[in-house]
C-alpha cells in the first residue's frame, strides 16, 4: 500500500519514473494494480484518438503534431501495436519512429500490444490511458493499430477521433465503413501530394458534407510538415468547445470492455487452444458442445 501511495504521488506530480512504473503495474496486472486504478483522480486532459488503415501515416502525423505542441506542452503518446496471434509478440515500433522526441522532457511515449483484441483495443489500453489522464499532461494521443473494428472502437476511448486516410490506399471512397463516418470528428487525408489525391479528397468531402455527417476533411503531407497546423488548430478548437459531447456513451463503452475483460479473466487463449487441440482428437467434436461449459463458469 505504501508503494502504491508513492507511485500515485509521483504520478500526480508528473514524475516520469513513477508514471512508467505505474503503467507497468497496470499493464501486467501486478500486485496493487486494482487499488491504483480505483484511486486515480482524473484531469480534464483531452484524449485524441488517431486511427486509420496501415500505411496511412498515423505515426508520421503524430510525430509532426509533436513538433508543434511539445515545446510548450506536456504530451503523452500511447501507441497500440499489433500483437502476433501466434507468439504474442508485438512490433512496438512507434517509439523508434518518434525517436527524435526521446530527449524532450515534455514527451512521454509508451507502446502497448493489442493482446489479441480483435478490435485492436484491449481493456489494458483503457486502463493505461486513464493512468495517463491522472498525470499532468496537456494532450494524450492514442494511435491505434488500424485493423478490423479498431477504427470504430477508438470512439469509446477518445474524446476526439481523427481518422487518417491516404489516396490510392486500395479502398474506394464508397467502401469507407459507415462506422467511420459515425465516429470520426475529422478526416485527415495524408500523403496528399500523391497522384489522384485531389479527386479522392473531393469525393470524401462530398460524402462528409451531407445532412447526416458534415465531417471536416484536412489534406496533409505529414512527412513534410504540410498543413499540420490546420490539424492542430482543429484539435484546439474542439477541445475549447468540449469535444466529448457523448460522455455517457464513451464511459459505457469503456465499462463494457473492462467488465468483459473481468468476466473473461479466467479464460486464457493459449489454454483454450490446447484444450481444443485435445478435443479435436474425438471424432464427434462439436464446437458448441465444447463451449457450453464456459457459458456457466
Amino acid at each position: 500500500m505504501l508503494q502504491n501511495t508513492k507511485l500515485l504521488n509521483g504520478l500526480i506530480t508528473g514524475d516520469l519514473k513513477s508514471l512508467a512504473r505505474t503503467l507497468t503495474v497496470v499493464e501486467n496486472n501486478l500486485a496493487g494494480a486494482d487499488d491504483i486504478l480505483k484511486s486515480l483522480v482524473f484531469r480534464e486532459t483531452p484524449v485524441i484518438g488517431i486511427t486509420g488503415p496501415p500505411g496511412a501515416g498515423k505515426s508520421t502525423l503524430v510525430n509532426a503534431l509533436l513538433g508543434l505542441v511539445a515545446a510548450k506542452n506536456k504530451v503523452a503518446i500511447l501507441a497500440v501495436d499489433p500483437t502476433s496471434p501466434f507468439n504474442k509478440g508485438s512490433l512496438l515500433g512507434d517509439r523508434i519512429r518518434m525517436s527524435e522526441h526521446f530527449i524532450n522532457k515534455n514527451v512521454f511515449i509508451r507502446s502497448i500490444g493489442t493482446r489479441g483484441s480483435l478490435g485492436g483495443l484491449s481493456a489494458k489500453t483503457i486502463e493505461m490511458v486513464d493512468v495517463l489522464r491522472a498525470s499532468n499532461f496537456d494532450y494524450i494521443f492514442v494511435e491505434t493499430v488500424g485493423v478490423g473494428q479498431s477504427e470504430v472502437e477508438v470512439a469509446g476511448l477518445a474524446d476526439l477521433s481523427i481518422v487518417v486516410l491516404v489516396p490510392q490506399s486500395g479502398d474506394e471512397i464508397q467502401s469507407i465503413k459507415s462506422g467511420l463516418m459515425e465516429i470520426a470528428d475529422l478526416f485527415v487525408v495524408n500523403k496528399a501530394d500523391r497522384e489522384g489525391a485531389d479527386e479522392f479528397i473531393n469525393q470524401l468531402k462530398k460524402m462528409t458534407n451531407d445532412k447526416t455527417y458534415k465531417i471536416p476533411v484536412i489534406a496533409t503531407v505529414a512527412s513534410k510538415g504540410e498543413n499540420i497546423t490546420s490539424v492542430l488548430d482543429f484539435i484546439k478548437k474542439q477541445n475549447t468547445l468540449n469535444t466529448n459531447k457523448n460522455k455517457a456513451y464513451l464511459l459505457s463503452e469503456k465499462a463494457w470492455h473492462l467488465i468483459q475483460n473481468e468476466r473473461m479473466a479466467g479464460i486464457k487463449k493459449e489454454k483454450l487452444q490446447q484444450d481444443i487441440a485435445e478435443a479435436l482428437k474425438l471424432a464427434d467434436f462439436n464446437l458448441y458442445q465444447f463451449i457450453e461449459k464456459f457459458k456457466h463458469s
